[in-house]
């Protein structure tokens, strides 16, 4: 979901594993040349998903890396799949209460440019929830820890999986 904390999770434990870390809507920032929020505006949210899903089949073609992704990425049933055949996936839950509270102030999300903010995000948690269950291989409750502490949440999901040795 918009606002979990994808990014800078995905920064910080791609730091701590020792591989590249890669955001999609970065990605498709610097390849479209303006924000998401202007093309959204511009070309639609067709025209984005379907260069999100190019960005997201060329990521998973690469080398291994720690990828954050878009939190519609999983609203095409492709992206689910080439998500979850490419790697190990993480689900970053955080309650729409949650999410308000952290983004509230917000003004570049497109998504969330409505008059209740709060109400789109528990449309879009009723309608996405069940795909990032489908998609994922490991569900964590971001709740209110701290970065550094749901990085080591990750790190024992992944060591107890036997996907991480030990020294990390």
């Amino acid at each position: 979901m918009p606002g979990s904390g994808k990014s800078t999770v995905g920064r910080q434990l791609a730091r701590r594993i020792g591989l590249p870390f890669f955001d999609s809507d970065h990605l498709i920032e610097q390849r479209l040349g303006c924000s998401i929020r202007e093309y959204f505006a511009r070309e639609g949210e067709a025209a984005f998903r379907d260069l999100e899903e190019q960005v997201l089949a060329e990521l998973a073609r690469g080398p291994d890396a720690v990828v954050a992704t878009g939190g519609g990425a999983v609203l095409r049933e492709a992206n689910r799949k080439v998500l979850r055949e490419a790697g190990k996936v993480v689900y970053l839950r955080s309650s729409p209460e949650e999410l308000f509270r952290r983004l509230r102030h917000d003004t570049q999300r497109p998504l969330l440019q409505v008059a209740d903010p709060l109400a789109k995000l528990r449309s879009l948690y009723a309608e996405r929830d069940p795909l990032y269950r489908e998609t994922a291989h490991f569900h964590i409750e971001t709740g209110r820890p701290s970065v550094p502490t749901l990085v080591n949440m990750i790190v024992m999901q992944l060591e107890l999986a036997g996907l991480l040795g030990p020294q990390h």
